[in-house]
């Protein structure tokens, strides 16, 4: 059973719905300390009064607000739990929204709500009912941690989950991270879809999402243990470099096609070329540029070929 990380109540409206907050996610990484190598000597981190320095315990440690290098302020656990705020104590839901109108790079990490006992089972369950019914989430605040913060109440099977949300100011605009323009075809598009409909499934079972690098560090560790040769590591592909868009797609899609055990062409067509007034207009619009021109020339050269070899081949009777 995960130990309860805070209690309090889930406020809407008049209705009050005590609850306990436990941990929806578990972490199974393997974890390291730091050692002395010459001699297997465990490293620790020794905390130190600068003023007195030596070495002091966890009792002898607070908080404190730094105003200069010689005046801080202490602020104390129980001050921090009795700060003037109606979200010191509950989580008070704000607003109902449809979940899609959330974006997901401003939801956090995830808390399981247990009701607080048999006077929290009703007012809990007509909640989750609610919330589940409406199709939509709940954005609420609550502070602990030292925090005040924004969450979001949703149901998943029975239970209601509360994740914390991220304030809009702790997102960055992305914009300075944007490529240049560039032109990207139809065709090209196309083709993109055409990939992500064969990488599409209904759910993320399996093994492709499967914790690799864990496993990989565990046979390490039980190699080192047993003296013997460590695991030798997988021959990486060389990522080649993109020089036609559009033979990548078509790869891809026969790559994944041939993954999930499908046979057949992939399905990535061409589309109805365009006519062109001009060659440069059609040199423009070629997401290959001089590559898709000397193409277009060994083309036309072995078209004429052809033709002068068929001339000289004699009929048959």
């Amino acid at each position: 059973m995960p130990r309860t990380i805070w209690s309090g109540a889930i406020s809407f409206g008049l209705v009050t719905v005590p609850i306990n907050v436990v941990s929806a996610t578990e972490d199974h990484s393997i974890r390291f300390h730091q050692y002395h190598l010459q001699d297997g000597g465990r490293i620790r981190t020794r905390k130190v009064c600068e003023l007195e320095d030596r070495e002091v315990g966890q009792g002898e440690i607070g908080k404190g607000y730094e105003v200069t290098k010689t005046q801080v302020i202490p602020i104390s656990d129980e001050e921090l739990r009795e700060l003037p705020l109606p979200t010191a104590k509950s989580i008070e839901i704000e607003a109902f929204v449809p979940l899609e109108s959330v974006d997901p790079i401003r939801i956090g990490e995830g808390y399981y709500l247990q009701p607080a006992g048999q006077v929290a089972a009703k007012p809990y369950k007509l909640l989750r009912q609610a919330l589940a019914r409406s199709a939509k989430v709940a954005v609420a605040k609550y502070a602990w941690s030292g925090r005040e913060r924004l969450g979001l109440l949703r149901v998943r099977d029975d239970v209601i989950v509360l994740h914390a949300m991220r304030w809009p100011d702790e997102i960055r605009d992305p914009a300075e991270l944007l490529p240049p323009p560039v032109e990207i075809s139809q065709e090209e598009i196309d083709g993109a879809m055409a990939l992500m409909d064969t990488m599409s499934r209904e759910d993320l079972e399996g093994e492709e999402f499967r914790d690799t690098y864990t496993d990989a560090l565990a046979q390490v560790i039980e190699a080192k243990q047993g003296d013997k040769p460590l695991p030798e590591a997988p021959q990486a592909e060389e990522p080649g470099k993109v020089l036609d868009l559009m033979a990548a797609l078509t790869e891809s899609v026969s790559r994944a096609k041939a993954a999930r055990g499908e046979t057949g062409d992939a399905a990535v067509h061409d589309l109805p070329k365009k006519k062109t007034t001009a060659k440069k207009t059609a040199a423009k619009k070629s997401p290959t540029g001089k590559t898709a021109s000397k193409t277009t020339q060994k083309t036309t050269a072995a078209k004429k070929t052809t033709k002068k070899t068929a001339a000289r081949r004699p009929r048959s009777a």
